[in-house]
């Protein structure tokens, strides 16, 4: 049966590349030069520094090897200097060694033996006993190394993983570098079903009745025709069974063989933003009775449709796309993001009223893919290279198969911006890799988002529906030139600003106001963008630039783009409500600045209420100042002359008070104070706490504009990932000590392997520490 083991532990790492190492297919390695000549002869160039059989004293030390945990991003570790390109986050990129040891049982010899690496950034080169099994040119797509024939089983295994971060960079933002989604050793059967291969498209009929075609793809590594059962069993979202398929097949050695089958299911429950219900598709292999394999997969039954003239409608309701685009990396650890992590910025996204959510500028994680079918956001799957060379239509399929049996992705998108469309090879291209889609899936229809003479390029003919990016005014014109190509903004609202900062753009520190503003004509703020959109029921809806800040597209001293509504440390910013008043239905509203501006007394503030409420009214002190008519999709606003006290904002629908928000001036900060932002840690080894440290002043008010230095601990049971709060700040996120800004500090705590009370700790001087209990559950199973 089908073993799939998870490989995080027991990691060596080695940054830099090796000089004067050779290795032979077994046996010691040495670092010096002569003492190799002397033993082996001259060096092979055949190898390429490929590191194999260091112990764990003298040879590791001297190369300055160490033990890490998978995922890793050993860009992260170092700090951003000013020299560097702060378009790819101010790193120096730099190229790294990982080795990993392993056995094999002698029962593992009768079987396919693989390893399944989720993502390595940048280029990558698999080695295994010193032989060369493949290159990697992509850092974004997932990739399988067949390792049947190349494993001793009376020795030990050295696998060797090469990363090469500085030839090529593959975008104008952090990359990153390393092992930096899961990697995993899979055995099998010499017969199993193949990576990917199991395809299931439910398609609607008459009435409330559904065909659901299943495609199974089936390997066999073995020499000889093999007479096997393939079995699908198709169970509802409450695990009870829904259809049994079943055929009998034979398959040739050293061969693939694709089957077909369908089933007929009746009124299912449907997946949808509001109620994501998933099916599960468990399909297994039987060769004479025996169950040889099985693998799991989930789907859901919905419709998608895109009309020119009246936008996007699921499952037969017109929904419009509330979206935003997304890069992978998290401010505190990298490209290399925990799970949770990975689901509480969707939580946060879907908080912020979102429904829809773009994979910028490629393929994401796995367990992100997971998360979006989970949470009922509708996902356009984006390829990273807008090319139809064979390496690029490659990572295109693995995209493909990897995803298409999620029924979040609604659009598959095959490039970003590409200069190229504006070209008849682009148009050949956008062809070619619409044909491969197309082969591969032809439920969805296939996309790409465009900046470069939108009206005028030629790639433009090839699409089925188009994204334009920004320069909104020109969506009419491509309305008027395809009356029949459905249209959307795929990004749009890049308007950077920064937590707690109410005051003009700041160069210097690296600070931009807080407020909403339009950066150019053709990069207008979030409230001008909606309207915009919300005049145009055609346009299917946007994907905003972007839900949460990333590292790089900064310049100095920043260390990332402040486009997000969401800090790069998963703080929200003043945006996030903002997109709250124009995506929520449910009352409310949202008041900036803060209102402590001690020094300014009659100096006037602007005051800013973001609302969905026909009305608002502003009181200083219990007086009001006024209450004003919003309209649809707007804001309030007042000039105040500053006096310390209490703001308030009352909303008013029909006439009834029905939101409020308030904000007071408060006194010195007094005591630190730590919350947990999502409950359940597991006691798992690589679940993470994610917290929040924040100052109160003697009354228990949050003082918003503290800038206390705070240190931080934790007990046995947890250790520290990261820490972070300003978007200036240079020393490395592993740090334990970080100096507050904006009155909030976001921290990271890896949860170790035992359960119990995990215990944190926060202080500052002459500040009342901070200390929060953690419950580290037990892990399921």
């Amino acid at each position: 049966m089908r073993e799939k083991i998870l490989l995080d532990t027991g990691w060596r790492f080695h940054l830099g590349d090796i000089e004067d190492v050779v290795v032979l297919d077994k046996g010691p390695v040495y670092m010096q030069a002569k003492t190799q000549e002397k033993r082996f002869g001259p060096a092979s160039r055949g190898y390429k520094d490929i590191p194999n059989d260091f112990s764990d004293s003298g040879n590791i030390t001297a190369l300055s090897w160490k033990y890490v945990r998978i995922p890793h991003d050993y860009m992260i570790e170092q700090p951003p200097l000013k020299e560097n390109n702060f378009t790819l986050g101010g790193m120096k990129y730099e190229n790294a060694w990982y080795r990993y040891h392993f056995s094999m049982e002698e029962a593992d010899k009768s079987k396919r033996l693989a390893l399944y690496f989720e993502g390595v950034a940048v280029q990558s080169t698999i080695y295994l006993n010193g032989q060369l099994l493949t290159h990697n040119y992509c850092g974004y797509n997932s990739f399988e190394v067949d390792i049947t024939d190349f494993v001793d089983f009376e020795n030990e295994n050295v696998l060797a993983v090469y990363v090469d971060a500085t030839s090529k960079h593959e975008g104008w933002w952090y990359e990153g570098g390393g092992i930096y989604r899961p990697v995993w050793l899979i055995k099998t059967d010499l017969v199993s079903v193949d990576l990917y291969g199991v395809y299931v498209h439910p398609q609607k009929k008459e009435d409330l009745r559904w065909d659901v075609p299943v495609e199974v793809t089936v390997r066999n590594d073995g020499t000889k025709t093999q007479r096997i059962t393939i079995k699908t069993v198709l169970a509802d979202p409450e695990g009870n069974p829904a259809a049994c398929l079943e055929q009998t097949a034979e398959i040739a050695g050293k061969q693939k063989k694709t089957v077909t089958y369908a089933a007929s299911v009746e009124n299912p429950p449907l997946w949808d933003v509001d109620n994501p219900k998933r099916y599960t598709a468990v399909t297994c292999i039987l060769k004479d009775g025996e169950e040889i394999d099985q693998v799991t997969d989930r789907f859901g039954f919905r419709t998608i449709r895109f009309d020119a003239d009246e936008g996007f409608f699921l499952n037969g309701r017109h929904v419009y796309l509330k979206g935003v685009n997304c890069h992978q990396d998290y401010g505190l650890t990298g490209k290399a993001v925990p799970e949770r992590v990975q689901r509480y910025k969707l939580k946060l996204i879907k908080e912020m009223g979102a429904n829809a959510f773009r994979c910028s500028h490629y393929p994401h994680s796995e367990s992100t893919m997971e998360a979006l079918d989970e949470m009922g956001f509708l996902v356009m799957d984006e390829t990273r290279h807008f090319s139809s060379s064979p390496e690029s239509l490659a990572q295109l399929e693995m995209l493909i198969k990897r995803d298409r049996n999620h029924p979040s992705v609604i659009l598959w998108s095959i490039g970003n911006e590409e200069p190229s469309v504006m070209t008849e090879s682009g148009l050949r291209t956008a062809e070619t890799m619409k044909a491969c889609v197309k082969r591969l899936d032809a439920s969805r229809p296939v996309m790409t988002a465009v900046c470069h003479k939108p009206v005028e390029a030629p790639a433009v003919q090839a699409m089925e529906v188009l994204g334009l990016n920004y320069q909104l005014h020109n969506l009419d014109k491509l309305h008027e030139k395809y009356p029949d190509l459905p249209l959307m903004s795929s990004e749009c609202c890049a308007t950077g600003t920064t937590r707690g900062w109410y005051f003009p753009d700041d160069p210097v520190r690296g600070y931009l106001s807080a407020y909403d503003k339009d950066t150019t004509a053709d990069f207008l703020g979030r409230e001008k963008s909606w309207k915009f959109l919300m005049e145009r029921p055609w346009v299917m809806g946007c994907f905003q630039w972007d839900s949460i800040e990333h590292r790089g597209e900064a310049t100095w001293p920043r260390l990332c783009s402040q486009s997000g509504a969401i800090d790069l440390y998963l703080q929200k910013k003043d945006a996030f409500y903002q997109n709250q008043s124009h995506w929520l239905t449910e009352p409310m509203i949202h008041l900036m600045p803060h209102w402590n501006f001690l020094g300014l007394e009659g100096e006037p503030i602007r005051v800013v209420a973001y609302t969905n409420c026909e009305e608002a009214e502003l009181f200083l002190n219990g007086v009001s100042l006024g209450r004003k008519t919003i309209e649809a999709y707007g804001h309030g606003e007042w000039s105040v002359a500053y006096e310390p006290g209490s703001l308030s904002v009352v909303g008013y629908r029909n006439g009834k008070a029905v939101a409020e928000d308030r904000a007071e001036t408060s006194g010195k900060p007094a005591a630190l104070k730590l919350k947990l932002e999502d409950e359940g840690v597991t006691a798992d080894g690589k679940d993470v706490a994610i917290l929040t440290c924040y100052v109160v002043d003697e009354q228990g008010r949050v003082v918003p504009d503290a800038q206390t230095e705070v240190s931080f601990a934790v007990n046995e049971l947890g250790s520290i990932l990261g820490s972070g709060s300003d978007v200036c700040d240079d020393v490395p996120p592993a740090a334990h000590v970080r100096r507050m800004r904006a009155g909030l500090c976001s921290l990271a705590v890896l949860a170790g392997k035992k359960s119990g009370l995990l215990k944190v700790w926060a202080f500052a001087n002459g500040l009342k520490t901070a200390a929060l209990e953690i419950l580290l559950i037990e892990p399921a199973g």
